[in-house]
């Protein structure tokens, strides 16, 4: 009988260990959910920049101009994601692009210039100003309310910057195999700008 005694015991043993395991599994089950934070919840300043708040519907203030955001572009390379804004307001075609690089919060403020035909080389002479190239890539992008753009697709950005003083931007976009669009930009600090929430849906 001693074998017997021995069997269940070791039974017991192993449906212990099992449960011991599928308990904590299930007290783990969020963990790798919760671990996908948001990339501005621990950045300073960047509360008021984030997705849920700025989105189609919101309202930035920048120079004493109300701007209305009308589509929102998000933009994903690997495990980095960026967002552009387009604006209705002030000269037309404007739009601000929201970034967390290294822990910091960098925002740009961009007017579209169709004028402008330039192909993507190292560098660029615009209007007086020299740009060299700074980062160049393809990524993807969805959007959202009134972007003039597809539901979702493939982007390739070209992103200048002027050499020497100035901190002048100039940035190429292909979206979709699309001809390159060209738009001049400038870094803004999150002070200058007052933003409220787009409205909940």
């Amino acid at each position: 009988m001693w074998w017997l005694v021995a069997l269940l015991a070791a039974a017991a043993a192993v449906i212990f260990l099992l449960l011991g395991m599928r308990a904590r599994r299930a007290g783990d089950g969020g963990t790798e959910h919760r671990s996908r934070k948001d990339p501005f919840a621990d950045v300073t300043g960047a509360r008021d920049f984030g997705p849920d708040v700025l989105a189609p519907g919101a309202i930035i203030t920048y120079g004493g101009i109300d701007y209305v955001v009308r589509g929102s572009v998000t933009v994903t390379e690997g495990y980095y994601t960026w967002y552009e804004h387009m604006l209705e307001g002030g000269r037309g075609s404007e739009w601000l692009s929201v970034e967390v690089d290294e822990g910091q919060l960098k925002l740009s403020w961009w007017i579209s210039r169709p004028d402008l035909h330039l192909e993507p080389v190292q560098q660029l002479s615009v209007e007086g100003t020299d740009y060299h190239l700074v980062e160049r890539g393809r990524a993807e992008f969805r959007t959202e309310g009134e972007a003039g753009l597809p539901p979702q697709g493939e982007v390739r950005y070209h992103d200048m910057a002027a050499i020497g003083r100035g901190g002048g931007l100039l940035g190429l976009e292909s979206f979709g195999g699309g001809r390159w669009e060209a738009s001049l930009g400038h870094t803004v600090l999150p002070g200058e700008l007052s933003v409220y929430p787009a409205p909940k849906p």
